[in-house]
């Protein structure tokens, strides 16, 4: 057992940890960070996909203790000060890109690597990253649309901040 610091959400958080717990399991369980979901167990489905270091992973499928020393970033992270939506959480309300929602927020954190990583050059191109993330309500169409207007809209934003 080791007892490694992770960052998780901006809160550093120290847990004895099991080699054979995966990130999910300790996310869900022991941290109570419920909004990251078990669909498959198996990697195949993306609802629970979240952040570490950045890059979007599978937290079913990794090891708690490969997130010693980095940052965890989940769906309860997304939001802005005063729990004011985040524009891609926005733009899934917009979009009506929801409707059961249970594979809303892996949707969004692989919507949020999607964009800051520039795969939003058109909608196949989303699509294509986005292939990773299962929806069983067939909300695809709002999905990708939600992520072009989060991407446009920062896209905006930036040229603001350059001009």
């Amino acid at each position: 057992m080791s007892t490694p610091e992770i960052i998780v959400n901006g809160e550093a958080v120290r847990l004895e940890l099991d080699p054979r717990e995966s990130l999910l399991d300790v996310l869900r369980e022991r941290l109570g960070l419920t909004g990251t979901k078990k669909g498959c167990d198996q990697g195949h489905c993306g609802a629970c996909t979240v952040h570490l270091d950045g890059r979007r992973v599978v937290s079913c499928l990794t090891p708690a203790v490969q997130a010693a020393g980095q940052t965890v970033t989940t769906i309860e992270g997304v939001a802005g000060p005063g729990g004011a939506l985040h524009p891609l959480q926005q733009a899934f309300v917009d979009n009506d890109a929801l409707q059961c929602g249970y594979c809303t927020p892996g949707q969004i954190m692989s919507g949020l690597a999607c964009i800051a990583e520039g795969h939003t050059a058109d909608d196949d191109q989303i699509r294509e990253y986005l292939s990773g993330n299962l929806c069983r309500c067939g909300a695809y169409v709002g999905i990708v649309a939600a992520v072009r207007q989060a991407a446009d809209a920062q896209q905006t934003a930036d040229a603001r901040k350059e001009g």
